[in-house]
């Protein structure tokens, strides 16, 4: 997979104003109502990402969830974390 440019990855990421670029990856926080609400979003990101073969880099602290995604065989940010982010969106859009 081939690893995108900044102005790609910056111009992709308008559609999604939870989430931005730096240190070659995407990150986003979401945050939840209680940890119960945070873990089974998780719990859902966790099977989508056993079906995609993709596995993001996370953390939970109480409520919040922090996510970064990039592709470490390309080295940065692909289509691949896009495929992800746009999994991750219809999943915490549910979840709110």
């Amino acid at each position: 997979m081939k690893k995108l440019s900044q102005d790609q990855i910056e111009e992709k990421l308008n559609a999604y104003p939870d989430w931005e670029y730096c240190d070659d990856a995407i990150h986003a926080e979401f945050e939840f109502e209680n940890f119960k609400d945070c873990f089974s979003a998780m719990s859902r990101i966790a099977f989508e990402c056993e079906a995609q073969n993709h596995h993001p880099e996370w953390k939970n602290v109480y409520n919040k969830l922090f996510i970064s995604l990039s592709t470490h065989d390309a080295g940065g940010v692909t289509e691949k974390d896009f495929k992800l982010l746009k999994a991750i969106e219809q999943i915490v859009e549910v979840e709110d």
